[in-house]
């Protein structure tokens, strides 16, 4: 937690575009506690926490690492709840252009990002590449996994916030259709940047 607290310290205070010595002035401290902080090797006293949080906009719970699932965060949670597909179950036209740039003749480890009902994710895991996909929606999780045991393949899905997510392993093709766009772009390169 303490690794994770000094992560989302530095990254949260970047996105509000404070300097060390912005925040600690906010907090009428040093910038040489705030730098203690993001470098983990100590934690800000529990007092300042809801401080913090309210600098950065988030929630203490997000501020700490944890994300709250317990309520809607999308607007597709209700209708793909639904017996059909929503977005159908043929995939995007983008894909066939990635089977033709980058064919999966070697092994292809491919990222589906904000995977919805997995209609892409599957075709991916049809077509041969090694699939990861992950959605915020409990019920497109269900259905991604769903049309993979319908159709046979395996997709390891799982369950993140594109705003909370940071890659922690190597893929050859990042993916999605439709999401990226709610992140802000001067987030896109540490969220999916590749340091392995």
């Amino acid at each position: 937690m303490k690794e994770e607290l000094a992560k989302n310290i530095c990254r949260y205070r970047k996105e509000k575009g404070f300097t060390q010595e912005d925040l600690a002035k906010k907090l009428g401290l040093s910038f040489q506690a705030v730098s203690k902080w993001e470098t983990a090797q100590t934690l800000p006293d529990i007092t300042l926490l809801p401080r913090l949080s309210q600098l950065f906009d988030i929630s203490i719970d997000k501020l700490l690492g944890y994300v709250s699932y317990d309520k809607q965060i999308t607007i597709y949670e209700e209708e793909y709840k639904t017996p059909e597909y929503y977005w159908g179950v043929v995939p995007s036209k983008i894909c066939l252009r990635i089977l033709d740039l980058l064919p999966p003749s070697a092994h292809l480890k491919l990222l589906d990002i904000g995977c919805g009902e997995g209609k892409d994710a599957v075709f991916f895991a049809r077509n041969g590449y090694d699939v990861t996909a992950f959605d915020i929606s409990d019920a497109g999780i269900e259905k991604t996994k769903r049309l993979a045991d319908n159709v046979g393949v395996q997709v390891n899905v799982f369950k993140a916030d594109i705003l909370d997510f940071r890659l922690d392993t190597s893929f050859d093709i990042l993916f999605s259709s439709g999401v990226l766009h709610y992140i802000k772009p001067q987030l896109r390169e540490e969220i999916f940047s590749q340091k392995f």
